[in-house]
């Protein structure tokens, strides 16, 4: 993939005050440790606020110096550190560990402040230089936040209402720090072209499903065998120290509004306009995620598109000549893999999307509400419902979106695991997964004429698997009629071999067809002249002969015949 725009989008986001600058993070903030003018500590602040939905306490969003980058060795961050670091303890107290992260957290702050004239650099340097972990326990302040302090959470330092980090002089040491901070090698970076210090270790990505929680790496190299020519580390790939940060900042900033992610199997969708405007990502989010509530939204989306009108969201004209990008990240042990990143015109998007839905467009169950199945209840179609895990295979699910987003044809996985959903079910065609056979059909084998299959198609003869997947319905209703309280019908023993292997099953079932019209005429007596008109017109399509054999093919086309004209059976029944 490619970080330029990546960059770009930051810079967007940076102008418009939603990221922090270079040397600066947004880090999750549980407390602050009140100090006096002598250092001493005078009380613990909860940050915490409310979260309205789930109704519970969460850290406040903090701008801190930048956090380093921390595996399992001793790191301390400068202001903006766990209780082991700013305070010495865990939960079971102090030990060479915990005392080992209070004495690196001491002597960078010391460092980093000495000489530091105001009283906010003087409390904390004289803070380090007399708190002992080892008495910790017994200070009153800490005795009874003990918990809430070791719990993990961040904690900053703040003298009354006014924080370190927010110190004027305090701030000037941190950005004259880093401009004198220890040289790395330079090269052209990758991403500017320009000749600039190369970052070394790149920052960790958050917010990843499956991936650490600490956060995972985009760009790394960690054994010799990915390296080349001598160069170590993230040498490999050159990326300038400005590039690193503005790409990771931007990254983590999407992974941070879950409004404009979502998860597809295992990757984790993101996306976002050039120019940064929220309005092309909330219109990109409807349009693949549809739900029962957002279809007149959707309609009316593709209803401008169609006619070539101006599309407005959030008050906003979409401009279809925007950049848009779309990128699939998935976990992959410590680090991150692209499953896909794709970049293109937003209206070229929405072109590909509502194609993509035209294909799909097939006759609904009268329960259904939804108009448009979007892309992830379109693939929960080829999953087990039983399953306790109901993800798409890996992968499948981005190839799915991507071959959609680029108007490409579909993964062929995805109308083999459809039909073996179907089989697996016993010939449970349910509305998305007939949708999934006639978007694939059209789409993979060129059946144009398909497009116009949205209900029943009885004047259809070329195809004999679609009139057989018709006779089949047929034939199950014949059953049902005559037995309105059976539980299984042919369909659950007939119907993988009807789909199939025709010629083996259909003269049995046309057999088996002639005691339950004799039962009709018993009991239902305008039943059977219905049937058997209806049976007269799809076998004069058929011929003499039942196809030996179907192709995969073929047998998407029955399934398309069953579940339409079992769908016709259920209209009349409403009409009725």
């Amino acid at each position: 993939m490619k970080l330029e725009p990546l960059v770009n989008y930051y810079e967007c986001l940076a102008e418009q005050g939603k990221v922090s600058r270079e040397g600066w993070c947004q880090a999750k903030v549980s407390y602050a440790i009140n100090l006096s003018e002598e250092g001493k500590i005078t009380g613990i602040l909860s940050l915490k606020g409310e979260d309205e939905k789930k109704r519970i306490s969460i850290p406040q969003m903090i701008t801190v110096p930048e956090m380093v980058t921390r595996s399992s060795g001793v790191s301390a961050n400068f202001l903006c550190d766990n209780a082991k670091y700013m305070l010495g303890i865990d939960a079971d107290g102090t030990n060479p560990r915990t005392q080992e992260c209070f004495q690196a957290a001491k002597e960078r702050h010391l460092s980093l402040l000495w000489g530091v004239e105001g009283p906010m650099a003087r409390a904390i340097c004289r803070y380090f230089e007399e708190w002992n972990p080892l008495e910790a326990n017994s200070h009153p302040e800490i005795q009874e936040n003990w918990e809430e302090l070791t719990a993990g959470g961040n904690l900053i330092f703040s003298m009354g209402m006014n924080y370190a980090q927010e110190d004027s002089a305090i701030r000037e040491a941190w950005e004259n720090a880093r401009s004198v901070a220890g040289k790395t090698e330079e090269g052209i970076c990758l991403v500017t072209g320009k000749r600039s210090e190369i970052a070394r270790i790149h920052k960790s990505i958050k917010g990843v499903p499956g991936a650490q929680s600490s956060g995972a790496a985009l760009i790394s190299f960690n054994a010799p065998a990915f390296e080349s020519y001598g160069k170590e580390q993230s040498y490999n790939a050159p990326v300038g120290k400005y590039a690193e940060f503005a790409y990771t900042t931007a990254l983590n900033y999407l992974l941070s509004q879950r409004e404009y992610v979502f998860q597809l199997g295992d990757s984790m969708i993101l996306f976002w306009a050039e120019g940064g405007e929220e309005a092309y990502q909330d219109a990109f989010f409807q349009a693949v995620v549809s739900r029962a509530d957002n279809q007149e939204e959707l309609k009316e989306i593709f209803g401008h598109l169609k006619n070539q009108e101006p599309i407005f969201i959030q008050g906003i004209s979409l401009n279809p000549q925007q950049r848009f990008y779309i990128l699939g990240l998935a976990p992959n042990a410590a680090r991150l893999s692209v499953r896909f990143f794709y970049e293109s015109s937003f209206g070229n998007i929405l072109e590909n999307l509502s194609r993509h839905y035209e294909r799909m467009e097939l006759v609904r169950p009268v329960w259904e509400t939804r108009e448009y199945l979007g892309v992830r209840d379109m693939l929960f179609e080829t999953v087990n419902p039983k399953s306790k895990d109901k993800s798409p295979v890996p992968n499948m699910a981005a190839m799915v979106l991507r071959s959609i987003l680029q108007g490409a044809p579909y993964p062929e996985r995805l109308y083999a695991d459809t039909l073996i959903r179907i089989r697996a079910e016993q010939g449970n065609v349910t509305w998305g997964r007939a949708a999934i056979v006639k978007a694939y059909l059209i789409q993979n084998r060129k059946w144009e004429k398909g497009a116009a299959y949205m209900e029943v198609n009885t004047e259809e003869m070329e195809s004999k698997a679609y009139v057989l997947g018709r006779l089949f319905s047929v034939l199950e209703a014949i059953q049902r009629e005559a037995n309105p309280t059976i539980n299984a019908t042919i369909r659950d023993r007939y119907f993988n071999s009807a789909c199939a292997t025709p010629a083996s099953v259909f003269p049995v079932l046309v057999k088996l067809k002639n005691s339950h019209m004799k039962k009709l005429e018993r009991e239902k007596g305008w039943a059977k002249p219905y049937y058997e008109q209806l049976l007269t017109e799809i076998l004069g399509k058929l011929g003499t002969e039942f196809p030996r054999r179907l192709s995969l093919e073929d047998q998407g086309k029955f399934i398309l015949g069953y579940y339409q004209q079992t769908q016709r059976k259920y209209k009349k029944q409403e009409e009725k």
